[in-house]
């Protein structure tokens, strides 16, 4: 679909609670969305490259706007650890597979379709407890472990980007407890939980206060800078 028309916000994982509230979001904002998942057109399925490779090369270069709203804390095979006695190698295997590796694929290809000249963002929606120095209680080895490797890709990357793109933005961001399938089960007294839609319009605020200077930054969805 390389486009003539109007360029696409991408968001991608908009099939999930967060990626579809900024799509629905930025929609009631005027803006044109592409939904980009293993179900959309193009097609993209973060374990295959060569898909995501496919819907890069469909939608085309320009972009000003493009989110990755996907993760996995848990499913029906995976449960965060509580202890290293729990550390299973298939699940630190998944969890990197979908929490770093794939994101990097996307970084891959989506980075080069941002636009040469002008203000452009890309955002990868990571998790405070990715946070190496932020980490005072343990546990959670997969899901720690892989948000931190991707906020170091994320890091590495923006660094590249900056060389050709000096007003591109790349960036982390922790979306906070929402009321999503990912993080409800897991929501504590005294933690504020967010609904999807509350989330999305904080998260699009501080995408939108950004500057390029913060570029390769990790943020949560106040605005406020996380520590790697």
């Amino acid at each position: 679909m390389t486009c003539s028309a109007p360029i696409p916000a991408v968001i991608i994982g908009a099939t999930g609670g967060i990626g579809a509230a900024l799509a629905e979001a930025l929609e009631q904002q005027g803006q044109i969305v592409l939904r980009l998942g293993r179900r959309s057109t193009p097609a993209l399925d973060l374990l295959d490259e060569a898909s995501i490779a496919r819907a890069a090369a469909e939608i085309g270069p320009g972009l000003r706007l493009v989110v990755d709203a996907t993760g996995l804390l848990h499913d029906a095979q995976l449960q965060p650890e509580k202890s290293l006695r729990q550390l299973d190698p298939a699940h630190l295997a998944r969890s990197f597979a979908i929490n770093a590796t794939g994101p990097a694929l996307l970084m891959k290809h989506f980075l080069p379709l941002l636009a040469r000249e002008g203000r452009s963002v890309f955002a990868t929606l990571s998790a405070r407890v990715g946070s190496i120095g932020d980490n005072r209680l343990g546990g959670w080895v997969s899901y720690r472990a892989s948000k931190a490797a991707l906020n170091q890709i994320l890091r590495t990357a923006a660094i590249e980007v900056a060389r050709g793109r000096p007003e591109a933005i790349c960036v982390a961001l922790h979306p906070g407890t929402v009321e999503t399938s990912l993080s409800s089960p897991f929501a504590k007294a005294g933690l504020e939980v967010q609904s999807p839609e509350q989330s999305a319009a904080r998260l699009l605020a501080v995408m939108a206060a950004l500057t390029s200077a913060q570029t390769g930054l990790f943020f949560d969805h106040h605005g406020k800078p996380i520590p790697f």
